[in-house]
């Protein structure tokens, strides 16, 4: 019995592996590369964010590729080789990315057309590999395993990205572009041997699979995309629940520095462990959600508890604003990050629960592509909110970032109100085994 225990749990910190990888492919681009490319290369901020929208834009072809993993599996496995293939794909497509965004400047439009393929190769992989990885979690863990493991393994690719974001803003130092070939080319190879090392022999090789497999097989992608998400109002009442939520909570994680510094008056060095103080939280929650609170609660309550405090969060945020109170500020972004980790591991709880064995990757899908754009929706929305603001007040930071933190609010008590409305029993996928 001990020894079944030790080999379950050493499997699971094996699986760490991938979120890790992830984590530090994600600083690696969304970070380092993003600031390379306008501030070394001189490259366009337009440009530069059309390429890194790409990945966000072409995340609905998430739900075909959980689809092909639920119903084509690789040498007998539904989730093993997508995982690797996708994270190779992934790899890839960052290395293009860096080498052609190196030669922008010699050979123009032709290596701008490379980089971005190179980016769409990376929103490819990393979506098929991330999705995959979700629906083998789906599979993997049952019952109060998992919140525990969807909780542990997004902490792990938190602590991927903050332990990355220390380590590559170090080499960086000084710049030149054969140090960064070099850190992109050892990132990449680490993250995909994390990949490697975290998916192989984890997969259950069960009848139970292969049937689920032949089960999700026998329908086509379009009737499956028609009958099981489409026509179901619960999927998509839980789709526009993802959202809302996402937006809400993380609409602001651009805005909180700025609101600091121009309606606090706080200095840089002030905004600048904003991060760590909303991130210690974030981790905090996630942690005692994962460990304890959901099993003893339930996930639903977790949930309601993140999105309701999130909503009194943001009002005191415009608070704190109008007081002028650096300290008050202080604690409500730590609050903002107790928040954002309840409601998050609730909703990867419920997201994980709203699942099955023959359509996990489809519905892991459906889900990430609900995140995605509820993510590229959140930062549109806040960018233009605060921009107009600023316009229709004389330049009122306040008001600007206070509108935003208002709607903010006012969206978690809708996504509040549509999870009320959300009955999984009735859902087509979740019965069409009954």
């Amino acid at each position: 019995m001990k020894r079944n225990t030790f080999t379950r749990t050493l499997h699971n910190i094996r699986m760490a592996g991938f979120p890790v990888g992830l984590g530090l492919t994600s600083v690696l681009v969304g970070g380092t590369l993003n600031r390379v490319m306008i501030v070394e290369l001189g490259l366009p901020a337009s440009l530069v964010g059309l390429f890194f929208a790409l990945p966000l834009l072409i995340s609905p072809v998430r739900v075909w590729l959980g689809y092909r993993s639920d119903a084509y599996p690789l040498w007998g496995l539904r989730r093993e080789p997508y995982i690797i293939f996708g994270s190779l794909v992934a790899g890839l497509g960052v290395s293009g990315a860096t080498l052609a965004t190196l030669n922008a400047a010699n050979t123009g439009g032709l290596m701008i057309g490379a980089t971005v393929l190179a980016f769409v190769a990376y929103g490819l992989g990393k979506n098929l590999s991330s999705n995959t990885f979700e629906a083998l979690l789906a599979d993997k863990f049952e019952g109060e395993q998992r919140p525990r493991a969807v909780t542990f393994f997004k902490v792990a690719m938190f602590l991927g990205i903050m332990g990355g974001a220390i380590a590559l803003g170090r080499m960086l130092d000084p710049f030149s572009p054969e140090r960064l070939l070099t850190i992109v080319f050892s990132v990449v190879a680490i993250a995909f041997v994390l990949a490697g090392f975290a998916a192989v022999q984890q997969e259950p090789r069960t009848t139970s699979a292969q049937a689920a497999s032949q089960e999700a097989r026998e329908t086509s992608f379009r009737e499956t995309f028609i009958t099981m998400v489409w026509r179901d109002s619960q999927v998509k009442r839980f789709f526009i629940f993802v959202m809302l939520t996402v937006v809400g909570t993380l609409a602001q994680d651009v805005l909180l520095e700025p609101y600091g510094a121009l309606v606090l008056g706080m200095s840089v060095g002030e905004t600048t462990s904003l991060t760590a103080i909303w991130g210690a939280g974030t981790l905090l929650a996630m942690m005692a959600a994962g460990a304890w609170l959901i099993k003893r609660l339930g996930y639903a309550p977790v949930l309601r508890a993140g999105l309701l405090l999130g909503v009194l969060v943001f009002v005191g945020l415009i608070l704190a604003g109008a007081l002028k109170s650096i300290p008050v500020f202080q604690g409500l972004v730590f609050l903002l990050g107790i928040c954002t980790g309840l409601s998050a591991a609730g909703m990867l709880t419920a997201v994980i629960e709203f699942t099955t064995l023959a359509r996990a990757g489809l519905l892991m899908g459906v889900w990430g592509v609900a995140h995605e754009l509820g993510q590229a929706f959140g930062s549109l929305m806040s960018g233009v909110m605060v921009d107009l603001g600023r316009a229709v007040s004389s330049g009122n930071a306040l008001f600007a970032y206070g509108a935003v933190f208002a709607v903010e609010a006012l969206l978690l008590v809708i996504a509040l109100a549509i999870y009320g409305r959300v009955d999984l029993t009735q859902s087509t996928v979740l019965t069409e085994d009954r």
